[in-house]
């Protein structure tokens, strides 16, 4: 069930991409729109091929009836005729007249009749002659498909009426012309249409492809100027981009100097304040009438006042988007905590990805991970974990210790501002509130919990790369 909403949601963020749906809609109306003026084309074309036909034997027909005669109610014919394929025995065109028998007045109105033949042309011989043929009315005419011979033939059927001294003599003439050449001619033009069609096809889709490529371009750029900044190497927008996006650029770059200024701003503030506190502290430290506990205090205080203000001197250009390797600050620290916590003989051992990024200062890191690892340390008989794993959307900080662990509910008292570090045992509890905090300010995630691996505490801290 995971795997298919994960299968839907990667479908939907592949829908949800502009050159997706720019490359899905082109080669939508490529692939519909060329096809159906195809069909189009191949239908008129046929329509045309059928038409002329219909105007050809049309044509025959008045060149017949020219050439016929009735004499004392007898049809005259000659024995050859202008168009040499009704004079060829089963040339594919073909001439007959039918009538009745005494050629007596009969009803005209009739749409089909069974009547002797009363003539054909010499293309006939040798074949069997339908003798139920379409009988229009007098003066008009028909135009159909029929089996003949085994095959389709196109039929054209003419009734005249000759008057005679004793009489009306009517007759049909029926022209019938093999089908082959116009579906050779209709097969044929099909066949060049698709061929140039489907090239067609094939070019239109390079053609859009590429401009579709050359239109998103500007669009590409903007991406990669924006994993720039994300990843700490540019602090601003360079490009030149199309009007569409230069708005865009110019108020990003603005939002990205306004955030640098208040983050300058609050650490001149922070270093300020530190600066003014400090010497009302020395003064009072220099008083002799001060008890010890009295002076532990105000070194606490001066302590704590010297740490901000060293923290807003290292920070004070650094801004949210600016990404701090983590290996570095790691490598630091574990140096730092190995000289510092030497008589324990603690081994750290750390499992890093060198590429792994944190969105923020070097500053709050080496705070964060040097609380955690202060207090690993603390709490650890000879082993810590530190493993940090990224990639495009997470960056996972795990810190575990052969400690004797941390309960669920001392988990939650920890996170909780204002509880003393003091109240805790020898081990974790130092800092982790400004832990919390912290994170909670990169809109992270702190979770506690027991490690699988070494037995003791477990944190892992996760923050959001994009």
């Amino acid at each position: 069930m995971k795997a298919e909403l994960g299968h839907s949601a990667k479908s939907v963020k592949k829908l949800s991409s502009l050159k997706t749906r720019l490359i899905s809609s082109t080669l939508l109306l490529t692939l519909i729109f060329l096809p159906l003026v195809g069909v189009g084309l191949n239908d008129a074309f046929r329509k045309q091929i059928e038409t002329a036909a219909e105007s050809e034997l049309n044509a025959y027909v008045y060149s017949i009836l020219a050439v016929a005669e009735v004499e004392d109610m007898q049809l005259q014919m000659p024995e050859a005729l202008l168009e040499d394929r009704f004079n060829l025995i089963q040339s594919g065109l073909y001439a007959l007249i039918m009538f009745d028998d005494n050629g007596s007045k009969r009803d005209v109105k009739r749409e089909e009749f069974d009547s002797p033949l009363g003539w054909q042309s010499n293309s006939l011989l040798g074949l069997d002659i339908p003798l139920t043929l379409p009988r229009p009315e007098a003066g008009g005419h028909s135009f159909r498909r029929q089996l003949f011979d085994g095959r389709d033939h196109l039929i054209y059927s003419f009734s005249a009426v000759f008057e005679q001294p004793d009489g009306y003599f009517p007759l049909t003439l029926h022209i019938i012309k093999d089908q082959r050449d116009m579906q050779r001619q209709i097969k044929v033009f099909r066949q060049e249409l698709w061929t140039w069609l489907l090239l067609l096809m094939g070019f239109l889709a390079l053609v859009q492809f590429s401009w579709l490529i050359w239109i998103l371009r500007p669009l590409k750029s903007f991406e990669t100027e924006l994993a720039a900044i994300q990843g700490g190497t540019a602090t601003q927008l360079s490009g030149s981009y199309p009007a569409e996006l230069q708005s865009v650029s110019s108020q990003l770059n603005q939002l990205l100097a306004t955030e640098r200024n208040q983050r300058k701003r609050y650490r001149n503030a922070l270093s300020d304040l530190a600066h003014s506190l400090k010497t009302p502290l020395a003064v009072i430290q220099s008083q002799s009438d001060l008890n010890s506990g009295l002076q532990e205090q105000i070194s606490t205080i001066d302590n704590i006042i010297s740490h901000q203000l060293s923290r807003a001197q290292s920070a004070a250009g650094l801004a949210w988007h600016l990404g701090t390797k983590v290996s570095p600050v790691v490598e630091k620290l574990r140096r730092s905590l190995a000289k510092i916590y030497a008589d324990k003989v603690l081994s750290i051992s750390v499992t890093i990805d060198d590429q792994a990024v944190f969105k923020g200062d070097e500053m709050d890191l080496t705070e964060l991970l040097g609380n955690l690892l202060d207090n690993a340390c603390k709490a650890a008989r000879t082993q810590i974990l530190l493993t940090v794993l990224s990639d495009d959307k997470k960056l996972d900080i795990v810190v575990e210790d052969d400690g004797d662990g941390i309960t669920q509910s001392r988990a939650d008292q920890l996170m909780q501002r204002g509880v003393r570090a003091d109240s805790y045992d020898q081990g974790h509890g130092v800092g982790l509130a400004i832990v919390s905090d912290m994170v909670d300010s990169y809109g992270g995630e702190v979770v506690i919990g027991q490690s699988e691996k070494l037995g003791g505490a477990r944190f892992m801290l996760s923050f959001k790369q994009s």
